[in-house]
């Protein structure tokens, strides 16, 4: 899925520890064939070339994970969608190549795309896309594969563990032997990565981040970050990087760039009382706040 896994644990049984980590790497691995778009031949990427021809049939995973989706997409009011890929094409960041695009670009990629597009029939267990759009399963396949990854070390008995995927979505078993508090991530200050914004533990809980120093580029004086307003057709301006705490990394990883689109206001007003929110406003006063 375009990222590496890392994972930690702790217990008294190295043989066992062992054997624990190797199965969740190959959980990994199993669902990079299920649901990488740099795979041709992964379930995903058939969806992808056939289901605006037909309906298509999938794993009764792919279709659970396909609907959770579309409620995202629903209740985060179309800022989370998992079509938006056209647009990061013509901004140049699938290539690392950003530049600005005309707006009649802009419009031909909206047209492309659309989370309500994509009909799920539970009945059949079919996927059929009414439009040609395309999905992109981004953080969302990242964040999954670490709450798999995490079942099964549990399964194996590991209660003090992290598992990490490329730094931006972490979830962390139990706690270290040597701080019950769990396990310390730090938030980079957006403006100054040698420095730290804020400190989490995470305990049985996951954090995912985004934020404009991951991808960006300048052009004309101005900063365009990756991530996009599926609305407009631009990346999101007001914030410098969100990050959520949640019982689930799925639900981590997926509520970091509707909060960062939407802002504090609506992020305090829509999140669930279980997650905890840190954001980072870009403003002339530089301002941090933890939404608890």
């Amino acid at each position: 899925m375009g990222t590496t896994y890392t994972v930690a644990a702790y217990g008294k049984d190295r043989f066992g520890l062992d054997a624990a980590m190797e199965e969740a790497f190959e959980e990994a691995h199993r669902l990079d064939q299920m649901l990488s778009n740099y795979r041709p031949e992964s379930e995903w990427s058939r969806v992808n070339r056939e289901a605006a021809s037909r309906a298509v049939p999938v794993s009764e995973e792919l279709f659970q994970l396909l609907e959770r989706c579309l409620q995202y997409s629903r209740a985060s009011e179309g800022t989370f969608d998992i079509t938006v890929g056209p647009l990061m094409k013509i901004w140049g960041f699938y290539k690392q190549d950003g530049r600005v695009p005309h707006r009649a670009e802009i419009r031909t990629a909206q047209a492309r795309m659309g989370y309500r597009h994509i009909l799920l029939d539970a009945r059949s267990r079919t996927v059929r896309f009414d439009a040609p759009v395309e999905m992109d399963p981004g953080g969302i396949g990242k964040g999954y594969a670490v709450d798999r990854m995490v079942e099964m070390l549990r399964r194996s008995g590991v209660d003090s563990g992290i598992v990490s995927a490329g730094r931006s979505s972490i979830y962390g078993i139990g706690a270290p032997p040597n701080e019950p508090r769990g396990w310390r991530v730090t938030i980079p200050d957006p403006r100054d990565g040698r420095k730290t914004a804020a400190e989490y533990f995470l305990k049985n809980s996951s954090m995912s981040t985004s934020g404009t120093s991951e991808k960006f580029f300048v052009a004309g004086g101005m900063t365009y970050s990756h991530i996009m307003d599926p609305r407009t057709g631009y990346p999101a301006r007001g914030m410098l990087s969100v990050s959520v705490i949640a019982p689930r990394t799925l639900d981590s990883e997926a509520w970091t760039k509707p909060y960062f689109i939407q802002g504090r206001a609506w992020t305090a007003q829509h999140k669930p009382k279980e997650f905890q929110v840190f954001l980072c406003e870009d403003r002339t006063e530089f301002a941090c706040v933890s939404l608890p």
